[in-house]
């Protein structure tokens, strides 16, 4: 290997609108996730979280298919 800023460069000029739309969107999940995470194990929310726990649905009650279907 012949050096670690060779090997990780990048021809920012050669980028294609594919490449561009890729990258972005890759940042853009990476950032939000990293939202979702501090929010998830942030102390403060714990109790907020803890008490949706075992929430399943709003209690609304969902009607089969055989029923809406005819």
């Amino acid at each position: 290997m012949s050096s670690l800023k060779e090997y990780f460069s990048t021809d920012w000029a050669a980028m294609t609108a594919t490449d561009w739309v890729g990258t972005i969107l890759t940042v853009v999940i990476f950032v939000l996730m990293v939202v979702a995470y501090v929010y998830a194990y942030r102390p403060k929310n714990k109790e907020k979280l803890e008490d949706r726990k075992f929430q399943i649905d709003d209690g609304e009650r969902l009607d089969s298919g055989e029923k809406n279907g005819g």
